[in-house]
């Protein structure tokens, strides 16, 4: 067989705009961060066609299994300008393993999806450690994802991010147990960390619009900038409510996302019963403040556009409220009964 002819002019895939080679580094990069979310039923090893996970190995005796997907919104765009891209990873996880939570379901692997322009494979590779903690935090398995180097799609230096996790629960144990759910319930929430990954279409339009750079000193919070403030992580709460699921105190659950309150709690419930909050039962963190006054944001689109400080809900008898307000307490998360449920 003889060798192709030798062109002067001949394209090659990198002058398209395509570099596999930096690709390949990049998951030389990477391949630490993976190992270590290895957990029981999963290797997270990358480098295959499909990743498996064991239920048996991690403990399942007649496990149903949860399938979620998110991404982290125009948050990007902050850590896109700010060049500050070591915590959204953080975020992607959180926002897809949260949804198991509120399911009651224990996040057993995750996947994401990195899509930019032109790979740069160190930028690349703080994105994916920070999805490899937030896998930590949550106690899943980084078991494999897809980097896309697309020419032409992509703005110079933008990327996107998308996840995908897979969640696990016994039969039976599933949330929500509406049959179960009554007028007095209690809604218990679980502080945040501030916006999360939510409401960040407004949030750079606030910034905007005060004329404030990302570096400049955060007004409500001393000591960092407005980047890195806005760029805290999402809370991850699967940890922490592994043992208020185990012990059976919830009856249901909702992830605050966009919507707020007022939109994600209902789904939750049953037709024939709502929320009624007490919204002076906690102190909402600063950023909301400073948002809601320097946007002059009308209450009802702060309430529906934003967490306000209470990143996931409880659905929980009256009688063990107090346990389950412990037990989250106690797992270093800040807990408060915000109110109750009554008939619609």
């Amino acid at each position: 067989m003889t060798n192709p002819p030798k062109t002067s002019n001949g394209l090659t895939y990198r002058d398209a705009g395509v570099d596999i080679d930096e690709g390949e580094r990049l998951v030389d990069l990477i391949k630490p961060a993976a190992k270590s979310t290895a957990r029981p039923g999963a290797e997270a090893a990358l480098g295959g066609f499909a990743a498996a996970f064991d239920p048996k190995a991690a403990g399942f005796k007649d496990p149903i299994f949860l399938a979620t997907t998110d991404g982290v919104g125009t948050k990007l765009k902050i850590a896109i300008e700010s060049g500050r891209h070591e915590t959204v990873g953080v975020d992607l996880v959180a926002m897809c393993v949260n949804d198991l939570s509120a399911q009651g379901a224990e996040p057993l692997m995750f996947l994401d999806y990195y899509a930019t322009g032109k790979l740069n494979a160190d930028e690349a590779a703080k994105v994916v450690n920070g999805i490899a903690e937030g896998c930590r935090q949550a106690g899943a398995a980084l078991a494999g994802g897809e980097t896309a180097e697309m020419p032409g799609m992509y703005g110079k230096g933008d990327y996107d991010l998308a996840g995908f996790a897979v969640g696990a629960a016994e039969r039976g144990t599933l949330l929500p147990r509406i049959d179960e759910m009554r007028a007095g319930d209690v809604i218990v929430g679980i502080a945040s960390s501030g916006p999360h990954s939510n409401g960040y279409s407004l949030v750079r339009k606030v910034v905007e619009r005060s004329g404030l750079g990302w570096d400049a000193p955060a007004p409500f919070a001393p000591g960092v900038s407005v980047a890195e403030a806005l760029l805290t992580p999402t809370r991850i709460y699967a940890k922490a409510l592994k043992p208020v699921f185990a012990a059976k105190l919830a009856k249901g659950a909702a992830h605050i996302t966009g919507g707020g309150l007022v939109e994600n709690t209902p789904r939750a419930l049953p037709d024939h019963l709502e929320a009624a909050f007490d919204w002076n039962a906690w102190t909402r963190p600063a950023v909301f403040e400073w948002l809601q006054a320097t946007g002059g944001v009308p209450e009802d689109d702060m309430r529906r556009t934003f967490n306000l400080g209470v990143g996931m809900v409880l659905i929980v008898e009256p009688s063990k409220a107090d346990e389950a307000i412990a037990l989250l307490n106690g797992a270093g998360e800040s807990a408060f009964k915000i109110g109750v449920l009554k008939r619609t």
